[in-house]
């Protein structure tokens, strides 16, 4: 699954986006993604491993959440239906 979220651009500068992804591994784990940063910038990658599906999932739909809270829009979807 991957989201790819965005904050309007203003004038001044290149809008900011946050990327979330949630993937299996390859011993049965999953592991979800966090991309930050400025478009056509520096960006800070984080990774968190869960050991089973429904708490991964769980920790995804947690930072999809609280990145629209802080007043970025979803631009892209993969996998995942719209957030509510």
């Amino acid at each position: 699954m991957r989201l790819f979220l965005q904050q309007r651009p203003d004038d001044r500068e290149a809008p900011r986006f946050v990327q979330l992804q949630l993937e299996a591994d390859l011993i049965g784990g999953w592991t979800l993604t966090r991309e930050s940063g400025q478009v056509g910038g520096r960006s800070t990658l984080k990774r968190e491993q869960y050991l089973d599906q429904a708490s991964a999932l769980a920790a995804f739909e947690r930072a999809r959440d609280q990145t629209l809270k802080k007043g970025f829009q979803l631009m892209f979807a993969q996998g995942v239906d719209a957030p509510n």
